[in-house]
Order: structure tokens, then sequence, then C-alpha cells
């Protein structure tokens, strides 16, 4: 009798012990799992032999869960800079499924130069910026930007006075480089501050370029900066002047009010 009861605590207690461990290490991944956040990096598609290019049909985004302020101790790549990638080689041959690391690849040098950052058919060309019109410094390389002009020139009445016009110019540009500083790569590591500059380098169609350079030299130009993942091209987007400003004012806050509705 004496045995089956110890067997039978035994048992009890073995029991209990599997529950609060069973609960202890719940609650340790709840926790863990509190402190995670996802993050997109990238991942080859297939396999690539070492020295071989980077294709954009070679990466894909891939999506990981990461603790909380571990930036510094991670050397992925993240899917923001994918195109920084395209272009440049491997230091050795990976497998299809491998999440890149900056140490994966060769560095650019300068015999590479800039010029393995332009895709194929486009041209980099850069515009004066300052605070203001970059967003107070914060657009960095592989952002996406409209592009917008303001322009004064004689009212079209006849009148001799001069009359302000801002207009969109071009819509979901890339930004190859601000300053000096384009990608992971700093062409003048030694030179001005990071976090400062006066230029930044567009990728444009050929085409487009006449187009910014006439612009820069006939006004101001300013960069609106895009949520990564918008690529929409708004076909109409009116030049805007007082007399417009005056008149649509009410409907724009209109907008703006049943906007915020889903905030």
């Amino acid at each position: 009798m004496k045995q089956k009861m110890l067997l039978v605590l035994a048992v009890f207690f073995g029991f209990l012990a599997f529950i609060l461990s069973y609960a202890q290490l719940n609650a340790e991944k709840k926790k863990i799992l509190g402190e995670a956040e996802t993050v997109y990096v990238i991942q080859l598609k297939r396999d690539k032999a070492a020295n071989e290019e980077i294709l954009l049909s070679d990466i894909a985004r891939k999506e990981i869960k990461r603790m909380r302020d571990s930036d510094l101790n991670t050397r992925e790549i993240p899917w923001s800079q994918a195109m920084n990638v395209v272009g440049r080689h491997l230091e050795a041959s990976m497998r299809k499924g491998q999440i890149l690391q900056d140490t994966d690849l060769k560095l650019v040098t300068q015999r590479h130069g800039f010029t393995t950052h332009v895709r194929k058919g486009y041209r980099a060309v850069s515009i004066p910026v300052d605070a203001t019109s970059s967003v107070n410094n914060l657009i960095q390389p592989q952002d996406n930007v409209d592009v917008i002009g303001t322009f004064r020139f004689p009212d079209l009445k006849g009148d001799s006075a001069l009359d302000t016009v801002t207009m969109t110019i071009l819509q979901n540009v890339k930004v190859l480089a601000v300053g000096r500083r384009y990608g992971m790569y700093a062409a003048d590591p030694q030179g001005s501050s990071r976090n400062s500059y006066n230029t930044v380098t567009l990728m444009l169609l050929p085409h487009e370029v006449e187009m910014v350079v006439f612009a820069s030299q006939k006004g101001r130009l300013s960069l609106s900066l895009r949520n990564y993942s918008e690529t929409e091209i708004i076909s109409e987007t009116p030049s805007i002047d007082f007399r417009k400003l005056e008149k649509d004012l009410p409907r724009y806050n209109k907008i703006r009010e049943r906007n915020q509705k889903g905030f």
C-alpha cells in the first residue's frame, strides 16, 4: 500500500513538474516573440558560383523574425538594399535558399566605380538639394521619390508680374546616391558627415535627364519621399498656383479628413 502511494505521488509530482516546465517554456516563448520583429532580407533563388554576378532574377525577398536592437550583430542584407546588390559578385559559391550577408559579396572598388549601380538603359544625374528639399536630409540611397519643381514666369494673362507655379515633374524615381554615399559603399569614407549632403543622384531615363536638368536651371526642385512599397504613378497631378490653391483648398482639406479616418 505504501509503495502504491509513493508511486502515485511520484507520478503526480512528475506530471506537476511537466505542467510547470511547459508553462515556463510557453512564457519564455511569448516573451521572445514579443521582443522579436519581422524584417525582410535577401535570399538566393538559385545556386550561384564564386565570382558570378548577381542578377535581379537571382534574388527574392525573405521574411524572418529577429530580436529587436540586433541590427548591430547581423550581417544579413536588408531587402531595401536589393538594387545595390544587383551587379555585385560573390566571394564564394552559394546554394539556393541561402540568405545573403555583406561578407558574401566582393567589395566594390574604385575600379568598378559607380557605373555598376546604374541600370542598363538609364542614366545617373545629380541635382542640388538642401535640408528642406531633401526631407531634412532623410532621403537615402535606394529610396524612391517624386520630383517637384517650382517656377516663376510672367503671368499668362499678360500681367508684368511674375506668377509662381509648382508641379510634379517625375514620380517614383530611384535615388542612387546622396552626396558621395551610395548603397553600402561610401565613396568618400573620410569626407563629410554621412548625415548631411547637398546633392542627390537620381536614376533617370535618357529623355528624363534633359527635362530635369532644364527644370533645375529654371526653378527650384524638391523631393518628396515615398513609402518603400508604394510604386503607383498618379495619372493626374495638376499644377498649383495661388488661384488654384485658393479655389481647391476646401476640397483638399475634405480629402485629408477622409483619408485620416483610417489612421
